[in-house]
């Protein structure tokens, strides 16, 4: 973050050459700049650099209000957040105005009159972009007080006319004023409600209460909407979505490569988790989606293949402090315990009813057994297979230690192999056991081993 500007007053403001530019232009402005020297303009977005950032861009560049349309998880709400890095990193404001009134261009009465009496000692403040955000979640019991303002009893009882523009609380919308206002889920909002949004995307104005007030609101806004919403619980209402100028479709993440960096991005692990085992939730993930025994109107977010990364992560480092493993590493036997705490994200088709997690499991496994014919398809495992001649079998489960795992199979052939083929570069005791494990499930599944669940664990034998 750069240093505040020193100027604190209007007359110095005057002579520091600053330039007052409206919100779009100054978001313009920047966008642009980022463009030519090729700077992020969106950090953290990811899978939407050929798709959806385009199009938000030459919105911005036309000075459209828009619209983010797309299922859930999608990255609606972080895209908007990040439009919020174009502004100016500081931004002049009158002192005390409650609508951050530029000192240029005064516009509610207490500044204007501020202006006419103090002149080039009008007091001037600083605001950081991140100030000048605001989001609101719709719900059907917002008020128009609370996007627009409503008359203050508590200014009225002081003494003031009812008919004084001093006495109106300024809602969200004014308080965002020459700033970025989001609305996420605009159909929740009652029509009566989105009506009063009518006049801020076209006149760029507001009316409280039947008051003779005109406040020009410099403001971008910006909503989110599910396209199941439209007729499930609500509609943007056609005058108003006729006023935004750019709809912009959103999508999950079109390759599997994209799904693992936005959740190696956005997951919070507390063990080691093998690329291998990222890749299998992906696949999982995606499996999801895909399935004819989910609601695809209601898609699969998201934050889906974070929780059950982070999930799995848990499932390690719980194993390593009841066991005393040194390092947690995640392996195969954590995925199941994903499963049922996975079943709150996923809307089923009523045909599925009772066989959710019979539905989940089986792409869990899907999932699993194409890693590993991508990964482990084409390796020599004939060294794994040779532990289990003359009817030897090995135990694995959440709660078996890597170092017992590794005791319980012995040597094995090849495993520098398998390793590397699983990208997994150390050489600890939880690697090596991830990287059997993963093995021997890809074999069950295979059909070249078979295995014994219980209620400990499971056991592989030929």
């Amino acid at each position: 973050m750069s240093s505040q500007p020193r100027e604190a007053a209007l007359g110095a403001l005057l002579d520091s050459g600053h330039v007052h530019r409206s919100v779009k232009a100054e978001l313009r402005t920047n966008l642009l700049s980022r463009l030519k020297s090729g700077e992020s303009r969106f950090p953290g977005i990811v899978g939407f650099d050929e798709t959806v950032l385009p199009h938000v861009e030459r919105a911005l560049l036309a000075g459209h209000d828009l619209v983010l349309l797309g299922e859930r998880g999608q990255g609606k709400t972080r895209l908007i957040r990040t439009i919020s890095g174009l502004l100016d990193e500081w931004s002049p404001a009158v002192e005390g105005c409650e609508i951050n009134d530029h000192p240029y261009a005064p516009v509610c009465s207490r500044c204007i009159r501020l202006a006419a009496e103090a002149g080039n000692d009008m007091p001037v403040v600083w605001r950081h972009r991140e100030e000048r955000y605001a989001e609101k979640l719709a719900t059907p019991d917002t008020s128009v007080g609370d996007l627009i303002g409503d008359v203050d009893p508590i200014k009225v009882a002081q003494g003031r006319t009812l008919g004084d523009p001093e006495t109106v609380h300024y809602g969200l919308v004014p308080r965002t004023n020459r700033g970025v206002f989001a609305v996420n889920e605009l159909p929740d909002l009652a029509e009566r409600i989105q009506v009063a949004l009518l006049n801020v995307l076209e006149e760029r104005d507001v009316q409280i209460r039947g008051y003779n007030l005109r406040l020009p609101l410099d403001v971008l806004l910006i909503a989110s909407a599910n396209p199941e919403d439209y007729t499930n619980r609500g509609r943007i209402i056609t005058p108003l979505k006729d006023r935004f100028g750019a709809e912009i479709r959103t999508h999950y993440p079109l390759s599997l490569d994209t799904e693992i960096d936005l959740i190696e991005q956005e997951a919070e692990l507390v063990a080691e988790t093998p690329r291998h085992l990222l890749e299998v939730i992906a696949r999982f993930t995606r499996f999801v989606r895909e399935s004819k025994a989910v609601d695809a109107r209601s898609g699969v977010s998201a934050r889906f293949s974070i929780a059950a990364v982070e999930t799995v992560a848990a499932g390690a480092a719980r194993r390593a402090a009841i066991t005393g493993e040194e390092t947690a590493v995640a392996r195969v036997a954590d995925l199941p315990a994903t499963v049922p705490s996975l079943m709150g994200k996923v809307e089923f088709e009523v045909s599925e009813e009772g066989r959710e997690q019979e539905v989940l499991e089986h792409l869990l496994r899907r999932a699993v057994a194409e890693t590993f014919r991508r990964r482990l398809g084409g390796a020599d495992l004939s060294g794994l297979l040779d532990r289990f001649d003359e009817g030897e079998s090995v135990e694995v489960g959440e709660l078996v230690a890597a170092p017992d795992l590794l005791t319980r199979l012995g040597p094995v052939r090849g495993l520098a192999k398998i390793m590397s083929a699983l990208d997994l570069e150390g050489e600890s005791p939880g690697q090596a056991a991830a990287a059997i494990e993963f093995a021997l499930e890809g074999l069950y599944l295979t059909r070249r081993l078979s295995k014994d669940v219980s209620g400990d664990g499971s056991t592989y034998r030929l």
